[in-house]
């Protein structure tokens, strides 16, 4: 299942999609130590999975909080989360 987290105003899109069905086959948890500002936590879902998630007092920031991962100039190809997942279910979109 892909999970979106994030907001909308007048300036734009600011979501984190995390592609869960991975989660449960990840050992490493690489996004939970990547990100400086600790925005992603583990959860259980609906089907007792342990799965990452964006925490919710977080969401409505993201674009504040990522601004230091994801500059608008010289930006890497991939941020630090999206490097750590091992298995690429990170996508930042803005």
């Amino acid at each position: 299942m892909i999970a979106n987290y994030g907001f909308e105003d007048g300036s734009g899109s600011y979501y984190i999609a995390i592609d869960t069905d991975h989660c449960t086959d990840c050992k490493e948890r690489g996004c939970l130590e990547s990100c400086q500002n600790k925005v992603f936590e583990m959860e259980l879902n609906d089907w007792d999975d342990e799965v990452a998630i964006i925490k919710k007092d977080y969401c409505n920031q993201l674009k504040s909080i990522c601004a230091g991962c994801k500059p608008l100039v010289d930006r890497p190809e991939l941020l630090p989360c999206e490097k750590a997942c091992s298995f690429r279910s990170i996508v930042h979109t803005w």
